[in-house]
């Protein structure tokens, strides 16, 4: 109760000359590096549906895994510098980084353009399956099931690498940022928008956050009017790559760029270790 009370009070008066807007507005960091740079992923998966559920893995994961890392750590120290979101309890701070992590990182990728390649991987046969299943305490796998989109929750996923298709939805978001040309302020406003979601189950400032939201969405159409005045669709343009963050999948991004490195690890767990760490 008294969290929502101190939510009521510091979302009066909140405009222009809010802290967030402030820290968006400023949010002049290091600039992304030229396009182009580093090798391309390779060509799109067509033909059979077949291909797109065939499980891929990282050309090169020492490269690509070190990347990812570098860009969840930059991704943290953003979320970390907004003094909004250090106003928010610890409990709803980590909600809101659970819920959101895998698209925030995937937009820091885009910023930072980084690119990465993946080869197909064997199938591990039903016995391994099964087998290996047992040993993590887990259901046995229903032989030859489809994959049916974005799982619940921010966790790990499961020991088996992600699917041609499930790559594939990164890499075309990836290529709609950057044919975008989005600049370091517009990014700044996406994450701010992504980070601050009030529709979470279990939040408690869910207005706070709402106001914190909707200011993050007016600071970027703000700032599309005034650099892109020629461009009317621009703002739409952004929100349709909002929009597309839904398909990633946090634990397909887990399992791509983390599993490789921390193992086992829980990424809950990792999250909340370096959100109390001071990055």
């Amino acid at each position: 109760m008294a969290c929502v009370e101190r939510c009521r009070c510091c979302a009066e008066g909140r405009r222009h000359g809010s802290i967030l807007y402030s820290i968006l507005r400023s949010a002049e960091r290091a600039a992304a590096p030229p396009a182009g740079q580093g090798p391309m992923w390779g060509q799109a998966t067509h033909g059979c549906p077949c291909r797109a559920r065939r499980r891929v893995s990282l050309r090169s994961p020492q490269v690509a895994c070190k990347a990812a890392s570098a860009v969840l750590v930059k991704t943290l120290r953003f979320v970390q510098n907004v003094p909004c979101f250090q106003e928010l309890p610890l409990d709803e701070q980590l909600l809101l980084v659970r819920s959101c992590w895998a698209p925030l990182l995937v937009l820091g990728l885009a910023q930072d353009r980084v690119h990465f390649e993946t080869v197909e991987s064997a199938e591990p046969s039903m016995l391994q399956r099964i087998l290996t299943t047992r040993r993590l305490g887990e259901q046995p796998p229903a032989p030859c099931r489809p994959h049916h989109g974005p799982a619940a929750g921010g966790g790990g996923g499961g020991p088996y690498p992600p699917s041609a298709g499930e790559i594939q939805a990164i890499k075309g978001f990836l290529a709609k940022c950057w044919s975008l040309d989005i600049s370091t302020k517009e990014y700044a406003y996406l994450k701010g928008t992504v980070l601050f979601n009030p529709d979470l189950p279990g939040l408690q400032c869910t207005q706070y956050i709402e106001g914190l939201q909707r200011e993050a969405q007016q600071a970027l159409n703000e700032h599309v009017r005034l650099i892109h005045r020629g461009d009317e669709a621009r703002f739409a343009k952004l929100n349709v790559v909002l929009s597309l963050l839904r398909s990633i999948n946090a634990n397909v991004i887990a399992e791509l760029f983390f599993r490789p490195i921390i193992g086992a690890v829980n990424m809950d767990d990792m999250l909340l270790e370096m959100l109390c760490a001071k990055l």
